[in-house]
Parts: structure tokens; C-alpha cells; sequence
């Protein structure tokens, strides 16, 4: 690591922490020669990328990017703040990362967003699944917000009991 100060082509480190989630790594350092201290940031690059399989069978790169334009258009203009849907979209890519080594199907994608959804917001949920299952008529859709109600009405009996 060369020393943005005298250009000398070596340095120690001084301290080192990791941070968003481990993929950065923050490094103190100073200057073998002139002494002075710097910050250098380290990503860690992921050693495989993961691929999508498309329903129709093609293959494209996973892009986070995706994720959260999809993301994004289900809550259009709800009152959630934006660092709940970035996290919503890390806690994917982390979850896929971590259960698939080369390829998921983009229908696991798609279900792990609405699953995470639905405990965010209900609303943005059943945007959500209109697209990702292409409702064609009104009682899909009701058919959804019935099951969605009949869920909620569970989770508040449940915290009755408590």
C-alpha cells in the first residue's frame, strides 16, 4: 500500500475493524518513512457469483440492484424508510449467498421478498405479489388480502394469549 503523502510502497497496519456486515474492512495505518497515518477500506469480494435462473430458463447474473427496484415499486410511496428497505434487500442477498453456491431460481428470490414484506407491510406485500404472480382477475387478489387478513387475525389472538 503505497502512503498518499510520500509515495513510499510500504506501511503497517495499525488497527483493523470490520464493518457492513463484514464486507468492509477498515485499516489504520502509518507510513514506514514519513510516519504519517492513513485509512485505507478493503471489500471483500465475493469468490462466487451467484447466477438467476429465469422462469424462462435463461441465465443472468444476481444483481441486488434488481431486488431493490422491485423493492422500491412495492412500496412506492408508503412511509417506510429507506434504510428498511435496504435492509430488506441485504437480508436477501445475504440469506441467498449463504443457501445457494452457483444458481438460484429467481421464484426463490421472489419469495423471500414477499415473505419479508408481509412482516413490513402489508400494503407494499400485496403490490408485490400482484406482479410477481400476475394476478388476472380481482378475486386472486382478494383471495391474497383474505389470507393476508386471516394471518394477521392469528398473530393478534396469539399476542391475546400472551
Amino acid at each position: 500500500m503505497n502512503c498518499p503523502y510520500c509515495n513510499f510502497h510500504d506501511s503497517k497496519v495499525i488497527d483493523s475493524r470490520s464493518s457492513d456486515g463484514g464486507r468492509v474492512i477498515r485499516r489504520r495505518r502509518q507510513c514506514l518513512k514519513c510516519d504519517k497515518r492513513f485509512t485505507t477500506y478493503e471489500r471483500v469480494e465475493q469468490a462466487a457469483r451467484l447466477t438467476v435462473i429465469k422462469k424462462d430458463g435463461s441465465r443472468v447474473p444476481f444483481s441486488a440492484d434488481n431486488i431493490m427496484k422491485g423493492v422500491m415499486a412495492a412500496f412506492g410511496k408508503r412511509p417506510v424508510p429507506a434504510e428498511v428497505k435496504a435492509h430488506l434487500v441485504q437480508e436477501v442477498e445475504d440469506e441467498l449467498h449463504r443457501d445457494f453456491d452457483r444458481e438460484v431460481e429467481s421464484r426463490s428470490i421472489g419469495e423471500r421478498v414477499m415473505a419479508k414484506l408481509r412482516d413490513i407491510d402489508e400494503v407494499a406485500y400485496i403490490r408485490f405479489a400482484s406482479e410477481y404472480h400476475k394476478f388476472k382477475t380481482v378475486d386472486e387478489v382478494a383471495s391474497t388480502v383474505a389470507e393476508l387478513a386471516g394471518r394477521v387475525k392469528d398473530v393478534k389472538d396469539q399476542q391475546r394469549l400472551f
